[in-house]
């Protein structure tokens, strides 16, 4: 039976339908009635505004059984394509799972959901909390679902549909790993949504995707419903990035370019200052009044821009949370109050109801008061420093409009739903962990991508603030280039390979690997490989032509040349790593309270030695120490600085010069007490002279086989070739591209079956260690399979030696959290803080394990640089791990621990849920404590910040 839908006299369609013949009037009606009847067509009836082309491609290939991939900018609404397939699951009486990279996302999504289809419907599972995890719906972040898969759960019968959103996590290189096992172990029957940023290769992901999961449709929309413009700040005006006109390609504002070529041309404030006693008074103020243009504003300046300007709520990026914190501060001092009174009575009680759980004794401690202060004020910060409640409060008032300016970290671009009107960037450099580098095109279009609230703003605004050497034409690029590639990071790990070869043994998990998106791209990149190889083939057989003499064999007397060079190289070489070693030796019979000269490097200079940092001391807790090093000597300069310093500062030996004694109340953190002893070393060595070391005879000099080259060049019939030189210019450049070509070729063998080869060279370690027999899981590898974590390995052997048998809780914890914590920066003063006794010698004993396990892994040659293996744990936790664990208040534990509370419960909660995982797996035998210390050691630590959390 056929529907014909009623068309209303009147109206647009009613219109459009009078033109139409019969037929054409019988063939809408017919496809109206096939769209009503469709379950996309009760799914849009559920919102107040229409969907976009994109979301109704893609839920019409959902419709029709197919996987999507969506490729969407932020805030362009692709979550509606996941929501469609929950909406999917429930009228097919399918079970949903909608995951995200992060628990914030989860409880927001999991909120969200709620307010649609019912508490009742809708579960949630994080790391944390467990609410109706049998719901039909249930939310949950991309390591929790990775788990019920190794583990074969009940929970995924009757799984339909899963929603990966913010699928390009996977490039993320810490967890990105798991996005791509998820993808490869779900069942072929489960259909898979894949929601992504932007990204440049969205087909090439797309094509894997097919490969793996099945035909899968491709959906991208670069299209902005909220278009964006991009401005740049300088002093009390706001200027176009792009100049007015049509046409993809825009031209940058010619006033920012003038700007900046007058600003570079310009003298720096220092020697303008050094200049003005030679300027006439009109000149001064034509400079007074051109500088005035082009100052940066500051952070007060900016937000009363933006607000005179109607762009506000906005969120400034700045990439530092100690100058997140300070921003907040100076807009409270120059007495910024952007709501009035009725607003800052709603933040007040919504910030009371919402931190009632909190302990009243706590808030002091947490910087509550001047937080609240704030936020009255419509104004804070935002970062992973802060207290997740605190986070959560922020993002909610932001939301409601009632704090219109936020400073916060990048982090706050990953997913959070937290639209504003502007964006600001301070800075485009940012430091990356390693050093401060300009942010890329990807990155600001993330940040960027916030500006701009869907169904309230007509536009959303970039602001770059001046600074000065901007290039505009730099800027301009960043914010027009759309190149954000998704690469993959999986690595196979341990508890990855016990679980593969326990569900599907050795041969199958191989072939299983090299279907992941890692190795789809490495086969890739092979064919571009391949033809840069052909190419140098043809360009070595024309430099071969090249460099043809007619005397004789130029190959064989460039060959020669070669050899002579590498012989005189490897000598240089040989005498350099001597004279490392004579300073090593030197280095060790350092002794506490030597004064020495540096004689090179950032330090150099005289240096008072605090440690000598001897390898056998590698058990102090020190990341980033190797064995190989040699000794690292912590020492004061005579600049007041406290250095641990490295063989490269003394590439010649070094002795002391004079001796000191170390006060016992010396203490490195104290500016006061380092200004002190290192007045005390300038008085007692400063007039000494360092000692000069002579240069010794290079071994060249007496080399018998540099001799017998030179005389067999010398001989060569080639050598007295008139062309000589012209042709051995041709000969090295025909030997390095051979050298390039032999390069290209051993990639080509690298990059094929990568990902199976290092899966290999694990399980060959979890055989020599009895983790595996051939396809056989044993029991020290089902343990394994049940620890899921960068240092899985560590953790199973201390179960497995009882390193942690007769430890009491709070020495558990501390020992635990060695496993999962990573200091923000190296810190090269002391030593961390440890607890006595048991908890002392355990921790003592993990890192001896984990130098055996290192050493281990180099002999089957299993690399960190390559994302895989064990980094060596980080003790700087395990002395707040064990306060808080043993009941010691807030504050105490903060100051011990100096660090600030978002990072400490963060911390906390990763200890804890490493606990529950070694609770699971922790020997069952008779007389072992550890699985029922684990868990006591959880009740320890979950209490106060720690324990509450927004949902459930």
């Amino acid at each position: 039976m056929i529907v014909l839908l009623s068309v209303r006299p009147g109206t647009l369609e009613s219109t459009m339908t009078e033109d139409l013949s019969p037929a054409e009037r019988y063939a809408a009606a017919r496809r109206r009635a096939a769209e009503q009847a469709t379950s996309l067509a009760s799914f849009r009836e559920m919102y107040d505004f229409g969907l976009d082309p994109f979301q109704i491609e893609a839920c019409q290939a959902l419709e029709t059984g197919k996987g999507v991939l969506v490729a969407a900018p932020t805030g362009s609404g692709k979550t509606i394509v996941g929501e469609f397939a929950v909406h999917l699951a429930l009228q097919q009486g399918k079970k949903c799972f909608y995951t995200t990279p992060i628990k914030a996302l989860s409880n927001q999504k999991y909120a969200d959901l709620c307010r649609r289809y019912g508490t009742d419907k809708v579960g949630l599972l994080t790391g944390d909390n467990s609410v109706n995890s049998d719901a039909p719906v249930v939310v949950m972040t991309t390591e929790v679902l990775r788990n019920m898969l190794y583990a074969g759960s009940q929970t995924l019968l009757g799984l339909g549909y899963v929603v990966m959103d913010e699928v390009h996590y996977l490039s993320d290189r810490f967890r990105g790993a798991v996005w791509e096992e998820v993808i490869i172990h779900l069942p072929e029957s489960v259909t898979l949504v894949s929601l992504s940023a932007t990204v440049s290769n969205a087909e090439e992901f797309g094509d894997w995707l097919d490969t793996v999961r099945g035909d899968t449709q491709v959906i991208v929309s670069e299209h902005r419903p909220v278009p964006l413009f991009q401005h740049v700040l300088a002093g009390r005006r706001i200027y176009d990035l792009f100049e007015e006109g049509e046409g993809r390609k825009k031209a940058v504002n010619p006033d920012l370019t003038r700007m900046a070529r007058l600003e570079a041309s310009r003298p720096s404030w220092g020697d303008r200052k050094r200049g003005r006693g030679n300027m006439r008074e009109a000149d001064r103020e034509r400079e007074r009044r051109q500088r005035s243009r082009v100052w940066t504003p500051s952070r007060p300046e900016v937000i009363e821009r933006l607000d005179a300007e109607g762009l506000l709520p906005a969120i400034t990026f700045i990439f530092s949370r100690a100058a997140c914190e300070a921003a907040v501060q100076q807009c409270l001092y120059a007495g910024l109050r952007l709501n009035d009174e009725e607003a800052r009575a709603k933040v007040r009680s919504l910030v009371e109801e919402r931190t009632s759980s909190i302990p009243a004794e706590d808030l002091h401690v947490l910087g509550y008061y001047e937080w609240l202060e704030g936020l009255e004020r419509g104004i804070a910060a935002h970062h992973a420093g802060m207290l997740p409640t605190f986070k959560e409060v922020v993002e909610e008032l932001f939301v409601r409009g009632l704090v219109k300016a936020v400073f916060a970290t990048e982090t706050l671009a990953l997913g959070i739903n937290m639209p504003a009107r502007s964006v600001v960037l301070e800075k485009l450099v940012k430091w990356n962990g390693e050093q401060h580098a300009d942010i890329t095109p990807g990155e600001y279009t993330q940040l960027t991508g916030r500006a701009g609230r869907r169904g309230i703003d007509v536009e959303g605004h970039a602001v770059v603030l001046w600074q000065r050497a901007m290039n505009p034409d730099h800027l301009a690029g960043l914010a027009g280039t759309r190149t954000y590639p998704l690469r993959s990071s999986f690595r196979p790990s341990y508890n990855m390979a016990v679980n593969l070869v326990e569900q599907f043994g050795r041969h199958r998990s191989r072939e299983l690997l090299e279907t992941s998106f890692a190795q789809f791209q490495a086969d890739k990149s092979v064919v571009g490989i391949s033809r840069q190889v052909q190419r140098n083939e043809e360009g070595l057989e024309g430099y071969k032509a090249s460099m043809t003499c007619h005397l004789g064999d130029f190959e064989e007397y460039a060959r020669l040349r070669r050899e002579l060079k590498d012989r005189e190289t490897e000598l240089a070489r040989q005498g350099t790593a001597q004279r490392r070693a004579e300073a090593a030796v030197a280095l060790e019979k350092l002794k506490p309270g030597d004064v020495i000269h540096v004689p090179t490097g950032k330090y150099a200079g005289l240096a008072l030695v605090l440690d000598p940092g001897l390898p056998a001391g590698r058990s102090n807790g020190h990341r980033g120490f190797e064995q190989h090093d040699g000794p690292r000597p912590l020492v004061l300069t005579a600049e007041r600085q406290v250095k641990r310093l490295a063989s490269i500062d003394f590439p010649v030996p070094v002795e002391a010069l004079e001796r000191m004694r170390i006060p016992k109340s010396f203490n490195p953190r104290s500016p006061q007490s380092r200004r002190d002893l290192a007045s005390a070393l300038r008085t007692k060595a400063g007039h000494i002279a360092p000692e000069r070391h002579h240069k010794k005879r290079a071994q060249a000099a007496d080399d018998r086989e540099i001799a017998r080259l030179r005389t067999a060049l010398r001989a060569h019939p080639c050598h007295g070739c008139q062309d000589r030189e012209d042709h051995a210019r041709w000969a090295e450049r025909y030997h390095r591209l051979l050298r390039d070509t032999s390069q290209l070729e051993r990639r080509i063998e690298g990059r094929t079956n990568t990902i199976a080869r290092t899966f290999d060279r694990i399980v060959a370690l979890l055989t020599e260690m009895d983790y595996l027999r051939g396809d056989e899981v044993t029991v020290h590898g089902k343990r394994l399979a049940r620890l899921y974590g960068e240092l899985d390995l560590l953790a199973s052997e201390c179960l497995r030696e009882g390193v942690w048998e007769g430890l009491a809780p709070a020495e558990l914890a501390a020992c635990v959290s060695a496993l999962v914590y990573e200091a923000r920066a190296a810190d090269d003063a002391m030593a961390p803080k440890l607890p006595s006794g048991r908890a002392k010698a355990a921790l003592g004993e993990m890192v001896r394990i984990w130098g055996r396990l290192d050493a281990l892994e180099e002999d089957f040659r299993i690399s960190q640089t390559e994302g895989v293996g064990q980094r060596e744990p980080d003790l700087g936790f395990a002395w707040a791990a064990y306060m808080w664990a043993s009941g010691k208040g807030l504050d105490e534990v903060l100051r011990e621990a100096e660090m600030p509370a978002g990072d400490f419960v963060r911390w906390c909660k990763q200890v804890i849920d490493v606990l529950g995982q070694i609770s699971a797996a922790a020997p069952s035998a008779e007389g072992s404590t550890v699985a029922k210390n684990a868990r006591k050691a959880v009740d320890g630590l979950l209490r106060g910040v720690v324990a509450y959390s927004s949902v459930g």
